[in-house]
């Protein structure tokens, strides 16, 4: 498997690999100033050998990912899950997706393509999230919970059942939403009040 991008979320792809004993061959990076991620070697060609093995785009920032993978020539890793993580078995991730240590991820939800579902975060029965989510760190996503494509859900946010969340939202850190939101907003507070929208 190989990596594209050297920062802090490549570093956590290496330890969801390293758990279960994933070997990943190229780390890859524009920044020709990185060297080094974890002690391994970064390139900053993409070679023929990156290009043709399974590749899980390693790049937080959900806007960029998107546009990373939508000029990536290569071939997209399957979801990868840290053998911590707790995924129900009528769970369906697409790929490219990541779920990071203790994680929670319930029956019969689905999780669409380079999502990033952040450390110990839980999420529960029949929700649907869209490409290119990002549940943060310790955030609670209830039962039947629509998240659609882009959205960033912040650090330790609450999200009561049956809430429906737009496209490329931002769900501030702490806030408990328990209204729907609609698309572009950014949302803060407890509970969660829309204080802006984004282009």
């Amino acid at each position: 498997m190989n990596i594209y991008g050297a920062s802090g979320h490549g570093k956590v792809i290496i330890d969801i690999a390293e758990s279960n004993n994933i070997s990943i061959d190229q780390i890859f990076d524009d920044n020709k100033n990185i060297e080094f991620l974890n002690k391994r070697a970064v390139v900053h060609v993409l070679n023929q050998r990156l290009l043709d093995a399974d590749t899980i785009i390693a790049i937080g920032n959900n806007k960029i990912r998107k546009k990373i993978v939508d000029s990536f020539n290569g071939n997209i890793s399957d979801a990868i899950i840290h053998k911590s993580a707790i995924i129900s078995p009528s769970a369906i991730l697409e790929k490219g997706t990541v779920v990071m240590a203790n994680a929670c991820v319930n029956s019969s939800t689905q999780i669409g393509e380079h999502c990033i579902i952040n450390t110990a975060s839980t999420i529960d029965h029949d929700c649907v999230l869209g490409n290119y989510v990002h549940i943060s760190p310790n955030a609670a996503i209830a039962g039947n919970v629509g998240i659609d494509e882009g959205t960033h859900v912040g650090i330790g946010a609450v999200i009561i059942h049956g809430i429906k969340i737009g496209k490329w939202v931002t769900v501030g850190a702490g806030a408990v939403i328990i209204r729907d939101i609609p698309d572009f907003a950014v949302v803060v507070g407890n509970p969660g009040k829309i204080i802006k929208y984004l282009n």
